[in-house]
């Protein structure tokens, strides 16, 4: 029995001395503890060497494929086609089946041949002569990282590390070209204001800026290759009558190479948004289709590289670059955002303030399969985006226009339906709902009840008349002047006691006579009013006993 062994050196061929042995497996491995045994057990017929990494990749590469590479074939027809009626033993059945397709050969696989193929593989330096063991580890460290090159595409062409520095320093060129240009315009309107209102591009405006100089030359300076014919006329009738100060040469020296530096900066930035433009094709074709250059290097660069953001789902995807406000939600309890970085894509862009979020979800869920088919996929075209993007742009279409599909029927009609318009009613707070019990008392319908019986009794009987009242007035009246005749006479009487003068008793009888007053008012009130309250009787009582006391 042959076998075949396969190492990152190349190709061995042994032959089993005692095959006997083989039919104990539980066995076996004790004739591979030392090399003295194992050479007793099998001895090594053939070794085909690799010339270099690559034809060992080629030929890794094709027996994990279930292929014959060039180097076995050469090898099978060599050394075993000479030894045809002797059996092979193969580790992979899948690579048996096809030795034995193509060149006709009895390939064996068996648990006993697994167990011969793990002994060989223990005491591989001992059997195969003229392998130093540095050769042999360095040959597999070579082979291993270029079969996991190969694995994963890796190509110079695939690095998106230069995608990442790429658009970090586009960023930064961004930054530092809006403080120039800020410094330039506040530098320079010291001089010519009017110019910084007339000329908006910041760019024509550094290089108008370095071809006027001071702002007296401008009426003998052709900027036709800068400016419109109309701008140009009225930045000459503005330097006429500006109102800027004036300064030296010096300075405008200085303004000049400022302006030279923001010229260099700008043309430096065009050319690299250029190079980036295409580092994108080439590695993220279909990403590049979905989102834009800009929008998908900036989604590499916050996943660190391309296969990370591979691994990221779709909800991940939609919501990178805010991560402080999806925190800051999830802490306050309140709704967490619906995009991030992908906000600032074409397709979110152009739809309706109410539609974003629904279309970031559809773009970031295709957004993911392109970024997963371009870093793992083999083909490099960008087919799978542009067919997702016209997908996108026609949900968008249908969700502007409101189009509902009809489930049942053909399924191409529009089923008609009316806009949606939303109508909000404004409903006032009700309190009567706050209390099942009646809002009025008991006490107050029952002295409503006996108002209405009064007022029913009124109306019954008949109105009394009014002389009673002023019978009952004359006799109080006359009452009251006896009264006052018995005091008159017994003046003389008082003074001879008491010895004051009449003076005082005159004062007596008018306070007497006020207090008698109240009372046939109060008589009078009492008769006209029998329903009021007896407390307020019972005061105005008080009050005349008070005065007569008096």
């Amino acid at each position: 029995m042959l076998v075949l062994f396969e190492t990152a050196a190349g190709y061995a061929i042994f032959k089993v001395l005692d095959e006997q042995k083989l039919q104990e497996v539980d066995s076996l491995w004790k004739e591979f503890e030392t090399p003295e045994k194992a050479n007793k057990m099998v001895k090594l017929k053939h070794f085909e060497k690799f010339q270099d990494t690559t034809e060992a990749l080629a030929a890794a590469t094709a027996m994990t494929e279930g292929k014959i590479g060039k180097s076995l074939k050469k090898v099978l027809k060599k050394v075993v086609a000479k030894e045809a009626h002797e059996q092979l033993a193969i580790h992979d059945t899948k690579l048996g089946g096809v030795i034995k397709e193509k060149l006709n050969l009895n390939c064996v696989h068996s648990p006993a041949v697994a167990e011969l193929m793990r002994g060989i593989r223990t005491q591989v330096e001992g059997l195969i002569t003229g392998l130093p063991p540095r050769e042999i580890s360095a040959m597999s460290l070579g082979l291993a990282h270029s079969l996991s090159r190969y694995k994963l595409k890796f190509s110079p062409d695939k690095v998106d590390t230069m995608i990442v520095q790429a658009i970090s320093l586009l960023d930064d060129l961004d930054k530092e070209l809006n403080n120039y240009i800020m410094r330039c315009r506040e530098w320079y309107g010291w001089h010519f204001p009017e110019l910084g209102k007339i000329i908006t591009d910041n760019l024509a405006y550094c290089k108008s800026v370095r071809k006027i100089g001071d702002r007296t030359n401008v009426a003998t300076t052709d900027l036709s290759d800068l400016l419109p014919e109309e701008v140009e006329a009225e930045v000459k009738l503005a330097a006429e009558i500006s109102m800027g100060t004036e300064v030296s040469e010096e300075d405008i020296l200085n303004v000049r190479h400022l302006c030279d530096q923001v010229i260099e900066i700008s043309e430096y930035r065009t050319q690299l948004y250029d190079y980036l433009k295409n580092r994108m094709m080439a590695i993220a074709p279909n990403l590049t289709v979905m989102v834009g250059e800009l929008v998908g290097a900036r989604l590499i660069s916050h996943a660190g590289s391309l296969l990370n953001l591979a691994k990221h789902p779709a909800s991940t995807v939609q919501i990178l670059g805010a991560e402080k406000a999806l925190f800051r939600a999830l802490k306050t309890r309140k709704d967490t955002p619906k995009y991030g970085l992908i906000y600032h894509a074409s397709l979110v862009g152009q739809t309706s303030a109410k539609m974003k979020g629904k279309i970031s979800r559809s773009l970031a869920a295709k957004t993911a399969l392109a970024i997963r088919y371009d870093a793992l996929g083999e083909d490099t075209n960008a087919e799978m985006g542009l067919e997702n993007r016209a997908k996108l742009e026609a949900r968008v279409r249908q969700l502007e226009e409101r189009g509902i599909r009809r489930i049942s029927g053909t399924g191409k009609a529009l089923a008609k339906a009316d806009k949606y318009q939303h109508k909000s009613d404004v409903r006032v707070y009700d309190p009567s709902g706050d209390s099942t019990l009646p809002t009025t008392s008991k006490k107050r319908k029952f002295e409503e009840t006996e108002e209405q019986e009064e007022e029913a009794q009124e109306e019954e009987q008949p109105v009394q008349p009014k002389p009673k009242k002023i019978k009952k007035e004359k006799a109080a009246a006359t009452a009251a002047a006896a009264e006052a005749e018995v005091e008159v006479k017994t003046e003389p009487e008082a003074e001879a006691e008491s010895g004051e003068p009449k003076k005082k008793k005159k004062k007596k009888k008018h306070s007497e006579a006020a207090a008698e007053e109240p009372k046939a008012e109060e008589e009078e009130e009492a008769i006209a009013s029998p329903t009021e309250e007896t407390t307020e009787k019972k005061k105005k009582k008080k009050k005349a006993k008070k005065s007569e006391a008096e």
